[in-house]
């Protein structure tokens, strides 16, 4: 687990996934101060969760907590739910039932707002890896709570797609800033610009980033 610098906490499974040398090839040719941050950190071990309902959900209540304390919450919810989080198990449960586990009433709407869309079929978690980073984006985009930097983490922890290049993360700007050396946080728009010779390893190189704020004893991003 690592911790987003705002408080968010995107947990990942045990096991871990390994990449072909020549993507760290390509992304040491790119560029030099990459570079440096992988010979650093070292051998890239990101690891993933499954690309389901209950893994958005965990997301969710992990947003903006610290791990210990949305760890607590998560445990209760599912508890509350049978030990099982599906659309049906939280649909069932009253909203002051949720909040007493610990969910503040904001999450607690978003939460069944997700549950109500997946029940419907407005997302559908078994095609979601069948569809394009942008239309899975989109889909994931209507449920309330959930905006871009959500659905980048979904991309790149659960569905494993590896050209992700979450812009508006502020660990990504905060290692940036510091390894590049710049004086302000950088915008989405430079960091587009920067990770174009990071493709087609986008979410090697974040995890990466991520890292290297670790590595210097500070808080990384995660998701």
């Amino acid at each position: 687990m690592m911790t987003h610098p705002g408080g968010a906490v995107f947990l990942m499974p045990k096991g871990t996934h390994a990449i072909s040398g020549s993507a760290l090839d390509h992304l040491r040719r790119a560029d030099p101060v990459l570079c440096e941050i992988i010979n650093r950190v070292g051998e890239y071990r990101i690891e993933f969760r499954e690309p389901s309902f209950e893994s958005l959900v965990r997301s969710i209540i992990f947003q903006q907590l610290s791990g210990r304390v949305a760890r607590v919450i998560f445990d209760r919810v599912a508890a509350a739910a049978g030990g099982r989080l599906t659309p049906r198990t939280i649909l069932k449960l009253r909203p002051a039932r949720l909040r007493s586990a610990g969910l503040s009433a904001r999450k607690t709407a978003y939460i069944r707002d997700l549950a109500r869309h997946t029940r419907d079929g407005k997302v559908v978690f078994e095609k979601l890896p069948e569809l394009p980073d942008t239309e899975v984006i989109e889909q994931l985009t209507i449920v309330k709570g959930i905006g871009v930097w959500t659905a980048h983490m979904f991309l790149i922890f659960a569905l494993r797609r590896p050209d992700v290049l979450p812009t508006g993360d502020l660990g990504i700007r905060a290692a940036i800033r510091k390894a590049y050396g710049l004086e302000a946080l950088p915008k989405p728009a430079e960091i587009e610009t920067l990770g174009q010779s990071w493709r087609p390893y986008c979410s090697v190189a974040s995890w990466y980033l991520w890292r290297s704020l670790e590595t210097n004893g500070e808080n990384a991003a995660l998701l």
